[in-house]
C-alpha cells in the first residue's frame, strides 16, 4: 500500500465551508458551487468515517502513549496486524498488545536514571485518506515522537480501516521508522 502524491484532478476538495444537502445525504464545498464549476460533493457518510477514523488514529497513540495497552489494541480488529519494517508482522489485538507492551516496558529502563520521569508523546500529522469506501479505507500519516531525550523518532503509518460496530478498526497497520535519535528510548534498530 503506497501513499501517491497528491493529484489535484483527483482529489475532493475539504478546505473552505461546507454546505449541506440533507435530501441527498451530500455535502458540497462553498466554493466549488458556482454555474458551470462542475460540484464536488462529498456524502455524508463520508464525512463521518473520516471523523471516526481521525479519532480511531488518535485514541492508539494516547493510549499507547498513557501506557493503556489493552484500549491501544482496542484500535485494531480483532484480526487486526501490525507490520514494523524488520520485524515479524504480528496478528490479532493479544499479540500486538504484548510486543508494544515490551517496547513500552524498555522506555524506564533507557531513562536510566531514577530521577528522569519517562514520557512518550506520539504527534500524528497530514492524515492522507488514498481511499474510502463504506467497507474500508486506505490511510497514511506521519508521525513524529518525543520521549525524555526529546525528538526520538519519527516516521510513517500506512493504515487499512474497516467499520467496527460505531467506529473503525485498524485492519493492518504498517509503521516504518525513518529516523531515530542514537539515544532512542522507543526505536530498535
Amino acid at each position: 500500500m503506497m501513499c501517491p502524491r497528491l493529484v489535484a484532478a483527483n482529489r475532493t476538495p475539504l478546505a473552505g465551508a461546507y454546505a449541506s444537502n440533507p435530501t441527498q445525504g451530500t455535502v458540497v464545498a462553498q466554493r466549488d458551487r458556482r454555474p458551470g464549476s462542475g460540484v464536488t460533493t462529498m456524502q455524508t457518510w463520508e464525512l463521518i468515517a473520516r471523523e471516526q477514523i481521525r479519532d480511531t488514529l488518535a485514541r492508539y497513540n494516547w493510549s499507547g502513549d498513557a501506557g493503556r495497552l489493552d484500549e491501544l489494541a482496542a484500535t485494531f480488529s480483532a484480526d487486526g496486524v501490525l507490520e514494523v519494517r524488520g520485524r515479524d508482522s504480528l496478528r490479532g489485538r493479544p499479540a500486538i498488545a504484548a510486543f508494544l507492551g515490551g517496547v513500552a516496558g524498555g522506555l524506564a529502563a533507557a531513562a536510566g536514571d531514577p530521577g528522569i520521569k519517562p514520557v512518550v508523546r506520539h504527534n500524528l500529522t497530514n492524515v492522507l485518506f488514498t481511499a474510502l469506501t463504506p467497507a474500508r479505507a486506505q490511510v497514511c500519516s506521519y508521525f513524529t515522537v518525543v520521549t525524555h531525550v526529546g525528538l526520538d523518532h519519527f516516521g510513517r503509518y500506512r493504515d487499512i480501516l474497516v467499520p467496527g460496530g460505531q467506529t473503525w478498526l485498524i485492519k493492518h497497520r504498517k509503521v516504518t521508522t525513518d529516523w531515530a535519535a542514537e539515544t532512542s528510548a522507543l526505536a530498535r534498530p
